[in-house]
């Protein structure tokens, strides 16, 4: 099954205008979900195919919707103040296969494809690389590319 019509079953219940849907409906959804103080929800990223947990970052109101609207992760970069389509620097673009939230509507999780294997920006598969041993922190994943190779600083 395609991306697309993956995501277009997991969201068919609610009305706004999609590109992947081609329906007309309201923004319901996104007034369900708890937001914090300054407009933000916690959103993780898993691979669809392996479950893996492969970032973590803020979104807002207008990420989440274009998120759902353009079938690939938009969020809030809290640091640069602004919209972030992940992979518009790096090409590591993560495409969408669902999206769902936790039991609380405090927390997104999205189901993505990793286009070219790397989500974090130092270069690794995962921003998840850190591992507690003994007290104190370890890598425990290699880099797959260096940082420098990705983007143009």
């Amino acid at each position: 099954m395609r991306s697309e019509e993956v995501l277009k079953s997991s969201i068919s219940r609610f009305l706004y205008a999609s590109p992947l849907t081609g329906m007309t409906m309201s923004e319901q959804w996104l007034d369900e979900i708890k937001w914090t103080d300054d407009g933000l929800v916690p959103a993780i990223a898993q691979d669809a195919e392996t479950g893996e947990i492969l970032m973590f970052a803020w979104m807002n109101r207008e990420s989440l919707k274009l998120t759902a609207e353009l079938g690939h992760a938009v969020y809030w970069s809290r640091s640069r103040g602004k919209l972030w389509h992940k992979g518009e620097e790096s090409g590591h673009v993560q495409t969408v296969h669902d999206i769902r939230v936790d039991c609380d509507k405090d927390v997104v999780l999205i189901k993505i494809d990793q286009k070219g294997g790397i989500a974090c920006h130092t270069g690794r598969r995962s921003c998840f690389f850190n591992q507690l041993d003994s007290g104190h922190w370890q890598s425990v994943a290699p880099v797959l590319k260096d940082p420098s190779e990705i983007y143009d600083k």
